[in-house]
């Protein structure tokens, strides 16, 4: 970070704006910040593997994919206890006359639930019925039967879809995300592009093919584009590019920097940061850029707004106006602005909840140590920390469940991509190849 921050953020360019947009700081005390994961009641799940019918090797190797994605799944959920393997039955059950209750209900055990299944290929097709049962009171909560090409995306397609039908029933009432999706910026291919995988880090590719620099992705509320910062034409200019089809919508190229956009919950918005008049300020704009306006008027960059999903009438963002890199909300015509973070340092990269009231942000508070990711609960001014002694975790971003965090991490060499549950734990690295950062979650899918 440059000891001048202010001559740094805009001389530099936009690769310094996004990489002073890291944490900070650490709190000596931290008070309980309730999240996500902590409402409602845990269930005591069992997910007994899943049961071949047939002999094909192919069926096999399907199927015990087919386990292996829908254990993690929802191992990732944070809202199950998974009943480890080690105590299951010796013969697990396929279909519903082969469970044995008293098994899955006794001491050793003790479900409450019970996934199970079996799986066959017909027509060249991976086949698999999937059940969930409440072993207590015996009764069925689920019963679905997928059918997909007998190929690794498919079958990882429908382990995810059972698994978010299991997080939707028993966790909560809340959707999972294992059909959700990532965006990302990666140097992979020598040059620094949008890529998008899936939550798990499965299916990575590239979005955009410019051999320049793309970056800060954006996700539309729809999932039906992606708008992000590209030096294509030599300039950082904010283009919004359809996901179906690959086409490029029009926006203006208003000069200077244009870059961190982030989409209104409506969907006919759109903030983002541009120089247009020498000092980087927030503006909001319809999709196509037009009705324009200023949000901010302060000396010094002002970047990275974040919308509040739930109100749709307050915005998050970063400016230095105190000297280093600081987090405000302002509403959504530029008054009533507020600073969150007051205890110091540099505190950066906020992403707001989809339930509305909290903020995950990246924190440093002494220039020796590292950014790691907090988060503030917006009602109370209460905050604690989630990431901690594994280098600089910055740009972190939320899942649209409100129960995972996505960011990045130099903790590995580099920088990568984790996911965590929003509570700090199971911090899992999804990808591994190149450079990548500036993750963005996809909203739902529809079904």
């Amino acid at each position: 970070m440059n000891g001048n921050r202010k001559t740094g953020f805009i001389c530099s360019g936009v690769t310094a704006l996004i990489l002073s947009l890291g944490f900070g700081n650490l709190l000596s005390q931290e008070p309980q910040v309730k999240v996500g994961t902590s409402k409602g009641v845990r269930s005591r799940v069992a997910v007994a593997d899943f049961q071949v019918r047939g002999s094909d090797p192919q069926l096999t190797q399907y199927t015990t994919l087919f386990n292996e994605v829908l254990w993690n799944d929802l191992d990732m959920s944070g809202v199950f206890e998974l009943v480890a393997k080690s105590f299951y039955p010796v013969k697990l059950p396929s279909q519903p006359n082969e469970v044995i209750f008293e098994q899955w209900t006794s001491n050793e055990v003790r479900a409450q639930d019970l996934a199970y299944g079996n799986s066959s290929i017909e027509r060249t097709e991976f086949v698999v019925e999937c059940r969930l049962v409440d072993v207590s009171t015996t009764e069925s909560i689920i019963g679905l039967r997928y059918r997909v090409e007998l190929e690794e995306a498919g079958v990882r397609s429908v382990a995810h879809k059972f698994a978010d039908e299991i997080v939707l029933k028993i966790g909560g009432g809340i959707r999972g995300i294992a059909s959700t999706k990532l965006a990302f910026a990666s140097d992979r291919s020598g040059n620094k592009e949008i890529w998008t995988m899936d939550y798990d880090g499965f299916g990575q590719r590239p979005f955009t093919n410019y051999k320049s620099i793309s970056l800060t992705p954006r996700w539309s509320t729809d999932n039906s584009k992606i708008a992000y910062t590209s030096y294509k034409r030599g300039n950082p200019d904010l283009y919004i590019q359809s996901v179906p089809d690959g086409r490029i919508l029009s926006f203006p190229l208003y000069g200077g920097l244009t870059t961190t956009p982030a989409w209104a919950p409506d969907g006919e918005r759109i903030a983002f940061t541009s120089s247009q008049t020498q000092d980087p300020e927030i503006y909001v704009s319809d999709v196509r850029g037009r009705n324009l306006k200023r949000l901010t008027n302060s000396r010094g960059v002002d970047i990275s707004p974040a919308w509040n999903p739930k109100s749709g009438r307050e915005l998050a963002f970063v400016s230095d106006r105190s000297g280093s890199p600081q987090i405000y909300v302002m509403d959504d015509e530029g008054a009533n602005t507020r600073r969150i973070v007051t205890e110091g340092g540099e505190a950066v990269g906020p992403s707001w909840s989809p339930d509305g009231d909290k903020i995950v942000f990246s924190w440093r508070r002494v220039l020796t140590g590292n950014f790691d990711i907090f988060l503030a609960d917006i009602v109370t001014g209460q905050y604690i920390q989630l990431t901690r002694d594994s280098g600089n975790n910055e740009h972190p971003v939320w899942s649209p469940d409100s129960r995972h965090i996505a960011f990045e991490s130099s903790r590995a060499g580099g920088k990568q991509i984790f996911i965590m549950v929003a509570d700090g734990n199971r911090q899992k690295q999804i990808t591994t190849a190149g450079r990548n950062t500036a993750p963005s979650w996809s909203n739902f899918f529809v079904k």
